[in-house]
């Protein structure tokens, strides 16, 4: 039997000043299949402080989840340390550093993508686009982000949607967090 690839999950994250709004599609699909619209692929972390959306398998995005928390109690307000501290551990540990995944998370002040190979980004303007959908919704959204009368979420509504519209794997059942 083949082995069945999983696709799914676009991502979006954006600030503007102090405001982020991370946002996530609810679809999951095996192959041509959708296994799953209303899959919940954000968790609010480190007392609230921190979002943080998952692109991959959701037993691997419950796993890393658990292990960002922890390095964010190890090394509250200090969400870059706790990044590195876990890109570390994804990198060198046995079974982590077999997960091909990404993650985008933020706080009020910074906005990181991290990776198992070792990534920690933390990319300029403060938008992130991981997952299936990704680059189309950080496209939209970087088309939107300077426009001040249009709200923050509505930036990540807007740029969600178009990617919805164009990824065969993204939905648009989709979940936002606030900070």
């Amino acid at each position: 039997m083949s082995e069945q690839i999983w696709h799914g999950t676009t991502v979006l994250c954006a600030r503007r000043g102090d405001k982020v709004v991370i946002a996530a599609d609810g679809q999951v699909t095996m192959g041509s299949v959708v296994v799953k619209p209303n899959a919940k692929k954000l968790r609010t972390l480190g007392g609230g402080k921190v979002v943080a959306g998952f692109a991959g398998a959701t037993a691997d995005a419950l796993a890393l989840f658990e292990r960002l928390e922890a390095k964010l109690e190890k090394h509250p307000d200090q969400l870059a340390r706790a990044c590195v501290e876990l890109t570390k551990e994804w990198r060198t540990d046995k079974y982590l550093r077999r997960l091909e995944a990404m993650m985008a998370v933020a706080d009020k002040t910074a906005s990181f993508i991290l990776s198992g190979t070792g990534d920690v980004l933390e990319p300029e303007g403060g938008l992130i686009g991981i997952g299936s959908g990704g680059n189309f919704a950080l496209a939209a959204a970087k088309a939107l982000i300077d426009d001040e009368k249009l709200p923050l979420e509505d930036v990540v509504r807007k740029a969600m949607k178009v990617a919805g519209d164009l990824c065969v794997y993204t939905n648009d059942n989709v979940t936002m967090e606030k900070l």
